[in-house]
This record gives C-alpha cells, sequence and structure tokens, in this order.
C-alpha cells in the first residue's frame, strides 16, 4: 500500500499528514510536526487526499472544531492503542495527569513510565490529544513536537491562561 503525504501550515508550524488511500478516501496514519522532514522516495504527495483533514485542522485553529472525526490507522502495540484511543475522552480546553490516566486505564503505578513512552510514541498528534496530559504539579511535561507547542496548543484551547509579554 502507498503512503501518501501532505504538508500544511498551522499556527504551530508545519505539519506534515501522510495516510493511505481506503474505501472512504484517505485514513490518517500519523501527523506529526517536522522540523527538516525527509519523505521516502516510495511516498506519493496527494495534496487533495488530505483536504478533510485540512478542513478540520483548519476549524480547529479556527476554534470552531473541538474534536477530530476522521478515519485513524495509526500503527502500535496493542498497549499502545489502548492509550492512544483513551486519549479521545480527554475534552477540549481540559487536561488530566498522567497518573489519572494511568488509574482510568487501570495501569498500575509501576507502569506509569510506559503510559508516557506511549503518549510520546503518539503519531497523530493534534487528532489524538496527547498534549492534554500534563504532570500532576501542572508541570509541561514532554511533547513529542515539544514543550512550547504543547503550551501554544494548551493555551489556544483555552486550558492555560495566555502569558503575557
Amino acid at each position: 500500500m502507498t503512503t501518501l503525504y501532505t504538508f500544511t501550515d498551522s499556527p504551530v508550524g508545519e505539519l506534515l499528514l501522510t495516510g493511505e488511500r481506503s474505501a472512504g478516501g484517505t485514513t490518517l496514519t500519523s501527523l506529526t510536526m517536522p522540523d527538516h522532514p525527509s519523505i521516502p522516495a516510495d511516498w506519493e504527495r496527494d495534496d487533495q487526499a488530505f483536504t478533510e483533514a485540512n478542513r478540520q485542522l483548519s476549524a480547529y485553529f479556527a476554534g470552531d472544531l473541538t474534536h477530530f472525526e476522521l478515519p485513524l490507522a495509526a500503527e502500535g502495540t496493542e498497549f499502545q492503542q489502548r492509550v492512544w484511543q483513551s486519549l479521545d475522552e480527554i475534552p477540549y480546553g481540559t487536561t488530566t495527569t498522567y497518573g489519572a490516566l494511568a488509574e482510568r486505564l487501570g495501569v498500575p503505578r509501576a507502569e506509569v513510565r510506559a503510559l508516557g513512552a506511549a503518549l510520546g510514541a503518539n503519531p497523530l498528534l493534534l487528532v489524538r490529544p496527547c498534549h492534554r496530559v500534563i504532570g500532576a504539579d501542572g508541570s509541561m511535561r514532554g511533547y513529542a513536537a515539544g514543550v512550547e507547542r504543547k503550551v501554544q496548543l494548551l493555551t489556544h484551547e483555552g486550558a492555560l491562561q495566555p502569558m503575557l509579554d
């Protein structure tokens, strides 16, 4: 199966979307925020294949969309899939902690690091909102696209107050 891709600009930087053709259009397999992406030679650029994803991303950044409705097919272990799916339950404009998420998923305290690793491996940034998971003390712990982008996204959603310059 050919991997399709496109780039789109956003308030948090350039986004790289990848997907695969499916009966209903394009199934999104990743959304990342690369600084200098290298695209494998066998990938095919198809901007039109991501029209709906781009529409929803634009609506999100305009403040008109709080939950993405896209076909998703990210590859990961059974545990990662379970963690990533649980992110869909964190409401827009709110945050949860690693510990609270672990408790909700029945992950023992000793395995919270595994939960953090699964969050760090989330290939669908924004769409699967791992940026809404923070430290118990309110700290902005890790984000694959950088903590500063995590702060930008949480501020955009109203979960954090804007910083005055």
